[in-house]
């Protein structure tokens, strides 16, 4: 899990990236929750989806937004995080000049940002996107979505309440050619407490099996130190 530094538009920026073995394999960016609100790149539901696309062969950069741990700048209510994103993903391509293509994870604020970045990089073929807050910013440039994904949502979400997703989701399964899916995991408030392990076994399932990958026994899910943001 080696620690890495790149240059962002608003200076250095710290992360963790894991190599792939596999030549050409292809990349993951994982995007943490809202910065004000203590989400950093150690958010104990990241730090678990960097696993999970790590052992299934990507490489797999998580980053720290632009303020938030050793990363330099200041919070930019989300232009300037957006443009951090791009970054962290222009920094993984070079490393891996020959990745297939490209998948963008986000939980919260993460999704949020990762779902404007899928609309921009055409290379970016999949995407999981965990409790976003339809309800807080605004979704809307989903039209269409270029991509298939997966959303997961808690049903004791009280921060982004399931209701007000649904209809977002619902519209974005009507289009041809992309397919959407949708997990509910029972018990789930929007930090997952209690939570996480169900949460990154949906995960699994989904990646596998847009993957192709036998089915496997469900990973137990990795303790670190974390925020619940």
């Amino acid at each position: 899990m080696p620690e890495v530094m790149f240059n962002g538009p608003a200076g250095r920026i710290e992360g963790r990236f894991h190599p792939s073995t596999v030549r050409g394999a292809p990349i993951a960016i994982i995007l943490h929750p809202h910065p004000q609100f203590g989400g950093t790149m150690n958010n104990q539901i990241v730090y678990n989806l960097y696993y999970a696309f790590a052992e299934r062969g990507f490489a797999v950069l998580r980053f720290n937004f632009r303020g938030v741990g050793r990363s330099q700048g200041g919070f930019d209510h989300g232009q300037g995080e957006l443009s951090d994103a791009a970054a962290a993903l222009d920094w993984a391509q070079a490393i891996n000049p020959e990745a297939r293509a490209c998948w963008i994870a986000g939980i919260s604020f993460g999704s949020w940002i990762g779902m404007q970045l899928l609309m921009r990089r055409p290379e970016i073929e999949g995407f999981i996107s965990i409790a976003p807050p339809a309800n807080r910013f605004d979704f809307s440039f989903l039209a269409p979505c270029p991509s298939s994904g997966l959303f997961v949502h808690g049903d004791q979400d009280r921060v982004a309440p399931l209701k007000e997703v649904t209809g977002l989701i619902e519209k974005l399964k009507t289009q041809k050619g992309i397919l959407i899916e949708h997990a509910v995991i029972p018990g789930a408030n929007h930090f997952f407490e209690n939570c996480v392990e169900p949460l990154i076994e949906e995960v699994g399932i989904y990646l596998d099996r847009r993957l192709g990958n036998p089915p496997r026994l469900p990973t137990p899910t990795r303790s670190e130190p974390a925020e619940r943001r």
